[in-house]
């Protein structure tokens, strides 16, 4: 489905209406929402929100991939966090985002004017439920990669980033292939996202492709060949044992 900058689309045709911050509403709530609600297109590298500025908006990413970063006064920036889709941009309560928010892919937006849904979500306590699960998602997102970050070596790092890809996004069609994907990110940036050397980074993307793991058709396009292979890569208990 095209989608053009400052439109409307009806919630029954939104790909992510089940997984998103409307999840939880009725019809009668949604209605509400549909009120409030414009969908608009991002260009790759396009901003979307600067650290500091007043929010004039909060969001879905519909689809599309959009980063978190934040500069330190050096000009030094860091990577801090990828939006995928369903994840939410911006908080109630809040009137300023803490990162620069910038399009990494074409990114599409299902944005709320922030007063409305501010009231809203006072109003709705389905809204509010699914606000919170997602915050809490957040937060234990946040502390898988504190023990990334911390913990796991560069082929485990690199495994996670691609495993977190293939859970987050649709991979498999009707009859349950997984069709291809494309990495959301330059290598550049996955080094900066995962704290390794862009050396690294490729030298650990060729390694699961000679491995049988994955398959590239370019520097960015991939198909999983051996999913369960790739989770065995990424250092995380399978089953929550520990190993004697």
């Amino acid at each position: 489905m095209s989608i053009q900058f400052n439109t409307k689309v009806d919630c029954q045709y939104c790909p992510i209406r089940h997984r998103a911050v409307c999840a939880r509403c009725d019809d009668s709530e949604l209605e509400v929402l549909n009120a409030i609600k414009t969908y608009r297109s991002f260009e790759a590298g396009q901003p979307i929100v600067w650290r500091g500025e007043p929010l004039q908006f909060v969001a879905s990413v519909v689809s599309g991939v959009a980063s978190l970063t934040k500069t330190m006064e050096d000009g030094r920036t860091q990577m801090v966090g990828l939006l995928l889709p369903s994840d939410f941009i911006g908080r109630p309560g809040r009137r300023e985002i803490e990162f620069d928010v910038t399009a990494t892919t074409d990114v599409t937006l299902c944005c709320f004017e922030y007063k409305a849904f501010e009231t809203l979500v006072n109003d709705t306590p389905h809204l509010s439920q699914r606000l919170m699960e997602l915050a809490l998602d957040e937060l234990d997102a946040a502390r898988e990669w504190m023990l990334l970050l911390g913990r796991k070596t560069a082929r485990e790092k690199v495994a996670t980033f691609i495993e977190m890809l293939v859970r987050r996004s649709k991979v498999d069609d009707i009859e349950g292939n997984r069709p291809e994907m494309a990495l959301p990110l330059t290598r550049e940036q996955m080094a900066n996202y995962l704290g390794l050397t862009l050396e690294t980074v490729s030298r650990q993307l060729n390694a699961l492709k000679k491995d049988g793991i994955l398959s590239f058709t370019d520097r960015r396009n991939f198909n999983v060949t051996d999913i369960s292979q790739l989770h065995l890569e990424t250092g995380d208990d399978a089953d929550g044992g520990v190993i004697s």
